[in-house]
């Protein structure tokens, strides 16, 4: 792969994860604060990260892979996707921003797919030349949170009274745009798939891989994956208004340590996952999950802070131990053609299913523990992720039977 090619690939990713992260983490306080949104109505926003992600493939599979070049697709979408993220930035009442929001979600989340579909098209190598390019992408989402706090400070206490976190959207729409311009100059991705070839529902989704559900382990790891997207919709929910509501100052550039303890993590999954198995690896992101919510619920914004930044910082365990490590074990039960059908099928059953599920729960346990002030009384929201995860991890533990699985560097 020529230089310049990884440049433009790598400008992509950077690009795809700053706008995601540029106001996804924000969200939570954005609602709260300028639209004055109940937890339910929040969850309702988040949830539509999940109807664009159940949307994703039939856009991607009789849409991308058919008929347009990938690229091209993705600048399509992402200055639709600009247009959408500024008529966010101006929304003032929830019944109009909903309709924008949705409609942003389902023409983002195909282009998740796409980013790698152009990555993937330009290499020869892609198990050593990926991983340098996809690394932007977490560059992209840790550098949107420090601009957001330390830059601006549109996150400060003061300046979300103000309702200065509209300028988010703002900021996130005009990258965006950038995105869209630049896409139709990255390396040409032509349609992989006759577009007179017949393509079926089940081809689309995935459903062959159902298959798998067959083998108990596997069905195990399934449901465990679902339920496991409960109180990982809490995080991604609550972390921001859970902030501020503490008056923590650079509240994104904090939350952006979790992304940073992602990259860490990952170059000890290999380590921990040859030494220890799938089961132990799965069961210890697990464990991490109940734990960083318990430091939440006791932690605060005085002496007990390093509880919180504990918390964050267990992002890396929770989401690379579990879902890293899942796409693997996923990997190693699926035949060779029924390699993509799995993953997607995990994708749609965990981003999709599970993390709908959640957003909706969390957002009525957000409701159902607001005290009289307004605020909310953080420690009976925490301890419900809590205690399902660590649910989880018994249901998980007890039910799949030891298996040894190949790990293969990637």
């Amino acid at each position: 792969m020529k230089k310049s090619t990884q440049f433009q690939l790598s400008f992509m990713m950077f690009l795809e994860f700053f706008i995601w992260g540029g106001w996804f983490v924000t969200l939570g306080s954005f609602m709260g604060n300028n639209l004055s949104a109940t937890g339910a109505e929040t969850g309702m926003a988040y949830s539509t990260q999940c109807w664009g992600a159940i949307i994703a493939p039939f856009i991607i599979g009789l849409i991308a892979d058919r008929f347009f070049n990938a690229e091209k697709i993705l600048g399509v979408l992402h200055l639709a996707g600009a247009f959408l993220m500024y008529q966010m930035s101006q929304s003032t009442e929830f019944a109009v921003f909903y309709p924008y929001v949705l409609s942003y979600m389902i023409v983002y989340m195909p282009t998740l797919a796409l980013v790698n579909s152009v990555s993937f098209n330009q290499m020869n190598d892609p198990s050593k030349q990926f991983p340098m390019v996809r690394v932007w992408g977490t560059i992209g989402w840790i550098l949107a949170g420090l601009v957001i706090s330390l830059v601006f400070k549109w996150d400060s206490i003061e300046n979300i009274g103000q309702g200065m976190l509209s300028n988010t959207f703002t900021m996130v729409a005009i990258a965006s745009g950038i995105l869209g311009v630049f896409s139709f100059f990255l390396p040409k991705t032509p349609p992989k798939v006759n577009k007179d070839e017949k393509v079926t529902i089940s081809d689309i989704l995935g459903l062959e891989a159902l298959k798998l559900l067959k083998n108990r382990n596997f069905l195990v790891f399934f449901v465990s994956s679902v339920l496991i997207c409960i109180p990982l919709a809490f995080y991604y929910q609550n972390i921001s208004p859970f902030l501020t509501e503490y008056k923590v100052e650079n509240s994104t550039a904090w939350a952006s340590l979790g992304q940073m303890s992602e990259v860490g993590f990952m170059l000890l999954l290999p380590f921990f996952f040859k030494k220890y198995g799938f089961k132990r690896t799965i069961i210890f992101g697990m464990l991490a999950w109940g734990i960083r919510y318990l430091l939440f619920a006791y932690g605060n914004a005085g002496d007990l802070f390093f509880m919180i930044v504990i918390g964050i910082a267990l992002h890396g365990i929770c989401y690379d131990f579990f879902f890293v490590s899942g796409q693997i074990y996923t990997d190693s039960k699926a035949g060779d053609k029924a390699k993509s059908a799995a993953q997607g099928l995990i994708t749609l059953a965990t981003y999709g299913i599970g993390m709908l599920v959640g957003f909706w729960v969390a957002g009525q346990i957000v409701d159902k523990n607001i005290l009289v002030d307004g605020l909310h009384s953080w420690q009976d929201v925490w301890l419900f992720p809590a205690l399902f995860a660590v649910g989880v991890l018994i249901f998980f533990a007890f039910l799949f039977k030891n298996e040894k699985v190949e790990y293969k560097d990637a």
